[in-house]
């Protein structure tokens, strides 16, 4: 685990909340966590998507399921959840 990815403790609090993946043309999904932990990464040091670490995975693929989530509500829904349960001091 990298500076500034998600804990266990996050992770738990935020899994349940995203979209299940499946693998697009035979290909198996990636871990949804490495992706977040990606999306995390290029929001908080405001890099460009090109640039992100490849720990993450492929900029493209990290990028593609972020526009998705954004397009399917999924950020919203977690920051409503975020709201509700008080945690929104601790996801600066």
């Amino acid at each position: 685990m990298a500076r500034g990815d998600l804990t266990d403790a996050e992770w738990r609090i935020v899994e349940p909340l995203l979209p299940a993946e499946r693998g697009r043309k035979s290909r198996p999904s990636h871990d949804n966590r490495q992706f977040m932990n990606g999306m995390l990464h290029v929001l908080r040091v405001g890099c460009p998507w090109r640039d992100m670490h490849e720990r993450y995975g492929k900029w493209n693929s990290v990028y593609v399921r972020f526009r998705r989530w954004a397009e399917q509500g999924v950020w919203d829904a977690l920051l409503e959840t975020l709201v509700e349960l008080g945690l929104t001091d601790d996801w600066q």
